[in-house]
């Protein structure tokens, strides 16, 4: 039994009993208790207990971090976690063996969070009175999937001190994302503006994020070598470096510090027209930061709007989506960037508000991968939509050894995120990989 903090025996039977007791008391307290614990070494990293990526984390022999928040507990709590985890019998080596790194990577995300003010239903601005208050951001939408999925999702960003920041934090906590490396700094937080949108009414979104807390982050604020000490994966999208010239300054900083690392960088191009506003467009900023990157995500328009590139023939608008002439667009991002070994199209087809296809292409340089196509005919919230795909890619490719099923993943969770009021994707891997596997009935599930 490999040894945590101070332990240097076995417990006898009653301190077992009474020890799995209070281990199970405090994995409900904190939302960690769902199937086997498991304690994984890993080169350069502490012993760590980890439960479908809420875990327990040795910093000390008598501190531990749940869910990135420092606790205190008695030591023998973390080893029994672990025995309580094990069934009778199965042999420690190939029970770590056989869930070696299945959900464990650590990804980092760095954005901006939003206060997000929705008018209820469907209402329109100038009718409604009063507004729903949520929280939502791209980077912060992709950890929370993540962490849905069982991954350490680590999110970055610059809030200021007040109320609202802080019970912003303490949702993402309760959601399993860590924010440990977030700082304070700033007066604001941003926030954005929806009426939802119906039939051929589209959607409406109005920011006011000027001078929020990222708007106004700097160089060296973020020490980024912490950041990516043990981690595996690194996203952002194109929102972050819109919002400023410093902030793009800071993302462009945390991109080169991944590749000093070796982390693997994806980035979503996820163009906002409303967002370029401080006299850079899209095209002079962000091919420094995508040279950076392993993986590339965008939409259908995404790479024409930022780096001219469009397939020939295309409209978005007809619904009509035919996937082989986005290879034209991944393989001419690879020529451009050729750090990237793979790129991801989303292509949704927009019959109207309510009702959309969905689908994506994976390119691996070689092979043009096409997911299935999805039938959307009655969406609940689009936003996050692109985020959600984002978030099951990462996923996917770390999970499987299978490109096809990593893009498959992607678009079912995607898919499944429309039917999601809200900003963030509250489905579990096992929800994603039944509708990825052809279950799409709805049937109650008991």
């Amino acid at each position: 039994m490999q040894k945590i903090g101070a332990i240097s025996k076995s417990p006898n039977r009653y301190q077992q009993l009474s020890t799995i007791a209070f281990a199970i008391c405090v994995s409900v307290r904190y939302g960690i208790i769902d199937y086997g614990a498991k304690i994984i070494k890993k080169s350069g990293r502490r012993p760590e207990v980890w439960r479908y990526g809420r875990f327990i984390h040795e910093t000390s022999k008598k501190s531990v971090y749940v869910n990135g928040n420092m606790r205190i507990f008695p030591n023998f709590a973390v080893y029994n976690v672990y025995r309580a985890g094990r069934k009778r019998g199965t042999n420690k080596s190939n029970y770590l063996h056989k869930n070696k790194l299945r959900n464990m990577a650590r990804i980092i995300t760095f954005g901006e969070i939003m206060l997000r003010l929705a008018t209820p239903g469907h209402l329109r601005f100038s009718q409604t009175h009063e507004f729903e208050a949520t929280f939502g951001g791209g980077e912060a939408n992709v950890a929370v999937s993540l962490a849905n999925y069982g991954n350490d999702a680590q999110f970055v960003t610059a809030l200021p001190g007040n109320d609202i920041a802080k019970t912003c934090l303490a949702e993402l906590r309760g959601l399993g994302v860590g924010v440990e490396f977030c700082i304070e700094s700033g007066d604001r937080i941003g926030i954005y503006y929806i009426e939802k949108g119906a039939v051929a009414r589209p959607s409406k979104v109005i920011y006011d994020r000027a001078h929020s807390s990222i708007a106004e982050i700097k160089p060296g604020m973020i020490d980024w070598d912490k950041v990516f000490g043990n981690a595996d994966w690194f996203h952002w999208t194109g929102i972050t470096p819109a919002i400023s010239q410093s902030c793009a300054d800071v993302c462009l900083e945390a991109v080169q510090a991944a590749n000093r690392h070796g982390v693997k960088v994806s980035c979503d191009l996820n163009y906002r027209k409303n967002l370029w506003k401080y006299g850079k467009t899209a095209s002079e900023i962000m091919p420094a930061l995508v040279a950076g990157c392993d993986v590339i995500i965008g939409n259908e328009e995404d790479a024409e709007k930022v780096f001219g590139i469009k397939p020939d023939g295309f409209n978005a608008e007809d619904g009509v989506i035919e996937t082989a002439k986005f290879q034209f667009v991944a393989k001419s991002l690879m020529e451009r960037f050729p750090k990237a070994s793979k790129v991801a199209i989303t292509l949704r087809g927009s019959i109207n508000a309510d009702h959309n296809t969905w689908g994506a292409v994976l390119y691996d340089g070689k092979t043009l991968f096409s997911s299935r196509r999805y039938d959307i005919t009655h969406i609940v919230d689009r936003v996050g939509g692109g985020d959600s795909f984002g978030g099951g890619l990462i996923h996917g490719l770390l999970s499987y050894n299978d490109d096809q099923k990593a893009l498959d993943f992607a678009v079912a969770a995607s898919c499944l995120k429309h039917t999601i009021e809200g900003d963030y994707n509250r489905v579990t891997a096992n929800e994603v990989e039944t509708l990825m596997n052809g279950n799409g009935s709805g049937r109650v599930s008991r």
